[in-house]
């Protein structure tokens, strides 16, 4: 399957580092402290796919000693910009042996596996991972649940894209973000439960802990969908 990553373009990179947690992507952030404190006992940290370095400041913020990596120079560069005395690190596709055998008590993955396409590419990514856990350590994944690519939401909106409803793990699907100002398609890969849980099984992860947000009627967003149907799947993984 081609796919190709639409961070890599710079006007989107510029209008996705602006971004920081506004409507539905506050509810991705908004029970992680209290899952991090329950599951992490250490402060070493990486933020594998930072991107823009969003999710990387986050984890600063709350203690943590974190290295944000990427394979998007572009994005790299609007983290560095907005945090100078932030680690980023740019890194091949695939490949941490950058990080010279480091391991952590956290590895966090907001959103990146969204856009790793196939089969072959998530499970080499999370053997990777997971050789790079110190002993007790957690992976501790955002994902896009299936339901955000055939709803409304306070952040996104899918309606032009009825064929997202038709779609199954591994195929193509597409969404549109409404707080930038680039209202192109992204182009996103949509994933299940099931077949995540089989990634897990073939790599030696475990499920800890699953989650999925809701929106509250006391949050001062213009929910739409949030409140009964969750956008995001928080996954907590350790090894078998």
């Amino acid at each position: 399957m081609e796919f190709s990553n639409v961070y890599e373009d710079a006007e989107r990179a510029e209008a996705y580092a602006t971004l920081e947690f506004p409507g539905t992507y506050y509810l991705a952030y908004r029970d992680l402290p209290e899952m991090l404190g329950k599951h992490i006992t250490g402060t070493s940290a990486l933020d594998f796919g930072c991107g823009a370095g969003r999710s990387t400041r986050f984890l600063r913020d709350r203690g943590f000693d974190v290295i944000g990596i990427d394979i998007s120079a572009g994005m790299l560069g609007k983290a560095r910009e907005m945090d100078a005395t932030g680690d980023y690190r740019l890194i091949p596709e695939g490949d941490l042996r950058l990080l010279d055998g480091a391991t952590f008590d956290l590895v966090l993955s907001m959103f990146t596996f969204d856009n790793i396409p196939t089969l072959e590419k998530k499970l080499q990514n999370f053997r990777q991972l997971a050789a790079a856990l110190k002993k007790g350590g957690k992976i501790v994944i955002v994902v896009s649940s299936p339901e955000i690519y055939v709803h409304e939401w306070a952040s996104f909106t899918t309606k032009a894209f009825p064929e997202n409803q038709h779609a199954r793990s591994g195929d193509k699907v597409k969404i549109i973000m409404k707080d930038t100002h680039d209202q192109r398609p992204v182009e996103d890969v949509i994933w299940s439960d099931n077949a995540y849980r089989d990634i897990f099984e073939q790599t030696g992860l475990q499920v800890v802990e699953m989650h999925q947000p809701l929106g509250r009627e006391d949050e001062l967003y213009p929910w739409i969908n949030e409140t009964r149907i969750s956008p995001w799947v928080m996954y907590v993984l350790g090894k078998k």
